[in-house]
């Protein structure tokens, strides 16, 4: 059994910042990636931020420089700290998480809202 709980999110001004966190209990041995991906109403769900065992850190063009992906190991959490932020970052947020050894399994947050007013 796997939970991923995200928290952090609400309503903040264009320019402010924001700190997303996500809980992952059960087991979480060889989880290789994590990422947070967002969905805004109506729009496809989209990958922000990745981090994996292989590759390090990746982010979406829109985000760079302005977010940053981090894992806590040690928590069992991952984070996204989100700095000058705009009205397009409006979105549910997602965690995700992965493990691959015999088979693929991913896992998914219930996900939280962030809304960024201009």
């Amino acid at each position: 059994q796997v939970q991923l709980v995200e928290s952090g999110g609400g309503l903040v001004q264009a320019g402010g910042s924001l700190r997303l966190s996500c809980a992952a209990s059960g087991n979480t041995f060889r989880f290789n990636a994590m990422a947070w991906y967002r969905q805004a109403p109506g729009a496809q769900r989209e990958l922000v931020a990745l981090v994996s065992s292989s590759s390090g850190t990746n982010y979406a063009d829109s985000v760079k420089g302005r977010f940053t992906i981090s894992r806590d190991n040690a928590k069992n959490t991952l984070y996204l700290q989100m700095n000058s932020l705009k009205p397009e970052d409006t979105a549910v947020y997602y965690c995700y998480a992965q493990r691959t050894h015999m088979i693929l399994q991913t896992y998914w947050g219930q996900g939280t809202q962030v809304t960024v007013s201009s």
